[in-house]
C-alpha cells in the first residue's frame, strides 16, 4: 500500500511524529510510510493553519542601498550635513513627506505603508543583501560571504515550498540579474530546500525589442508529446542515478525537470512573458529601461498567476555611473552622490513605482498583491567628505503597498537624525516573518537543513501593526 502525504495526514497532530520514533520504525518505509514525506506533510499542515492575507508579492530589490534620508524619511530640521540638499514636499498622505525629486511618487503615498525603523548591523553588501533577502542573519559581517547550501533560502523559495502553485505557472520568478559585489551575493535561491524550489530565473532584458525566453520554446520539429516521451525514458535513468547520488546539489532535480516540462506546455506562461501584448502607451509609462519593463513584466506575471516575483534594480552595487549600477553612491574618484541619483536612480524610481502601483490599483490587483520596495540598508545620516553618504544598516526605510497593509501609514520612527530606530524597531527577521504570515505560512514552521537539523523558516515575529 502506498500512502501519499494527503492521505497519510488529516491534521497536524496526525503527522506529529518524532524523529527518534521515525528512526525506530524506519522499516515502515517499505510499506510506503516514508518519513521525509510525513515530515513534509507535517510542515505543510502547520504552514497552512493561518488564513492568507495575500495571493502574491512583487519584491523590487534596490541593490546598493538607497538613502532613506533623501527619499522617504527626510529630516528638514536636522543640521545641513544631515538633511542634505534635497527639500521635502507634501504627499497625498497626511504627515508623510518625500523628496522634491519624487513628485509623482508623492501622489501615491496614500497607498503605502512606510516602515521607518528597519535595523540590522551588517555593513557589507553581501552580508546585508543575504540578510535582507532571507531574513536570516549571517554569522559574521563579512564581505567575502559566499553562497553555500548551509545558508538560508530566499523568501520566494520558502513560499514555493509551503504555498506552491498548482498549475504550469511558476510560483517564484526572479530576474533580470544575478546580484553580486565581487562574488555572487547569497540568498537568491532555494539553498538547502532543494533545486525544485529555485526561482524561474532569466537574464534576458525585458526592454530588448526581441525579448523572449528561448527556454519556453520547443526546438523546430520537436513536439511536446515527443519531449514528454523522452522525459519518461530519462526518469528510468534518473531512478538508477539516485541510488548513487544523494548530495544537496542533485536533490530536487526530478521535480525541477517536471516543472520545466509543465512550463514548456504552458500557453499561459508564454502569454505572461509576451510584453508585445502591452500597448505602447503602457510600456512608455513604465519607462523604456530594463528596470521599467521588468516592473511591467512583474505585473503581467502576477496577473497570470505567479505568486512571488523578484525584480533586481541592477546587478552591481554601482556608485559612479549615471547609466548603470545600483544605489551605492559613496562619492569615489571625484564623483558625488547627488548628481548620480538625480540623473539615474530617482528618475527611474519616480517613473516606475507610481506607475506600477497605479496600474495595479486600477486593475484591482492591489487587493491581493503586496508590493515591497527595499534595499539591503540605507545611507549614513551624516554626509561624508565626498559630499555623499556611506553604508548605514542601523536605520532605514522599507515601503509596502497593497493587500493587507494600511494606506498612508508610517510604522516605527527613526530618531531626529535618522541614525537609529526611535520606536518599533523592525529587523529583517521580523519582515520575513511578516511576509510569510501574510501568505498564510506560520513563521515558526520548521524545515530541515542539509544535515537534517530542524530550523524555523523565520526567527522574527510578524509586524501585525502594519495590517489594515
Amino acid at each position: 500500500m502506498n500512502i501519499s502525504p494527503s492521505s497519510a495526514c488529516s491534521s497536524y497532530h496526525a503527522c506529529s511524529v518524532s524523529r527518534r520514533h521515525a528512526l525506530k520504525v524506519g522499516g515502515l518505509g517499505l510499506l510506503g510510510l516514508n518519513f521525509p514525506w510525513l515530515l513534509k506533510a507535517e510542515q505543510i499542515a502547520k504552514a497552512a493553519k493561518i488564513k492568507p492575507r495575500i495571493k502574491s508579492l512583487i519584491l523590487l530589490f534596490q541593490w546598493g542601498g538607497p538613502s532613506h534620508i533623501d527619499m522617504f524619511d527626510m529630516k528638514p530640521d536636522a543640521p545641513e550635513e544631515i538633511r542634505g540638499p534635497h527639500k521635502p514636499i507634501s504627499s497625498s498622505a497626511d504627515g508623510i513627506q518625500v523628496s522634491e525629486h519624487l513628485p509623482k511618487t508623492a501622489k501615491i503615498m496614500d497607498k503605502v505603508t512606510l516602515i521607518r525603523s528597519m535595523h540590522h548591523t551588517m555593513n557589507n553588501h553581501n552580508s546585508a543583501g543575504y540578510y535582507a533577502l532571507t531574513g536570516s542573519s549571517p554569522a559574521t559581517d563579512d564581505q567575502r560571504l559566499r553562497d553555500s547550501p548551509d545558508l538560508y533560502p530566499t523568501w520566494g523559495s520558502v513560499v514555493d515550498k509551503f504555498a506552491p502553485n498548482d498549475g504550469a505557472m511558476p510560483t517564484f520568478v526572479s530576474y533580470p540579474y544575478v546580484i553580486r559585489d565581487g562574488s555572487i551575493t547569497p540568498g537568491q535561491h532555494a539553498s538547502f530546500l532543494g533545486k525544485q524550489h529555485d526561482p524561474l530565473f532569466f537574464t534576458q532584458d525585458p526592454n530588448s525589442p526581441n525579448f523572449a525566453l528561448p527556454e519556453l520554446t520547443l526546438p523546430a520539429g520537436l513536439t511536446y508529446e515527443r519531449l514528454q516521451a523522452r522525459r519518461e525514458l530519462q526518469k528510468i535513468v534518473d531512478a538508477q542515478t539516485r541510488l548513487m547520488e544523494t548530495s544537496a546539489e542533485t536533490r530536487g532535480f526530478d521535480t525541477y525537470y517536471e516543472k520545466a516540462m509543465a512550463m514548456l506546455g504552458s500557453e499561459r506562461l508564454r502569454q505572461a512573458f509576451d510584453l508585445s501584448k502591452e500597448p505602447d502607451v503602457m510600456r512608455d509609462a513604465y519607462g523604456r529601461t530594463t528596470y521599467g519593463q521588468s516592473c511591467l513584466l512583474a505585473r503581467r506575471l502576477v496577473e497570470h498567476g505567479a505568486k512571488f516575483v523578484t525584480v533586481y534594480f541592477d546587478d552591481s552595487i554601482g556608485g559612479q555611473s549615471t547609466t548603470d549600477g545600483g544605489w551605492d553612491t559613496h562619492g569615489f574618484n571625484n564623483t558625488k552622490m547627488y548628481p548620480i541619483i538625480e540623473k539615474r536612480h530617482l528618475p527611474i524610481t519616480e517613473q516606475t513605482l507610481p506607475t506600477l502601483l497605479n496600474d495595479m490599483d486600477s486593475r484591482g490587483m492591489l487587493q491581493d498583491t503586496l508590493v515591497v520596495w527595499m534595499g539591503e540598508f540605507g545611507r549614513t545620516p551624516k554626509i561624508n567628505g565626498n559630499a555623499s553618504r556611506d553604508h548605514w544598516p542601523q536605520c532605514y526605510t522599507t515601503l509596502l503597498a497593497g493587500a493587507g497593509v494600511k494606506k498612508g501609514f508610517v510604522y516605527g520612527a527613526s530618531d531626529r537624525e535618522g541614525r537609529y530606530p526611535a520606536e518599533n524597531m523592525v529587523r529583517p527577521d521580523d519582515l520575513a516573518a511578516t511576509l510569510y504570515h501574510m501568505f498564510g505560512i506560520d513563521p515558526e514552521t520548521e524545515v530541515m537543513d542539509r544535515n537534517d537539523r530542524p530550523l524555523p523558516i523565520a526567527k522574527g515575529k510578524p509586524v501585525t501593526g502594519i495590517y489594515a
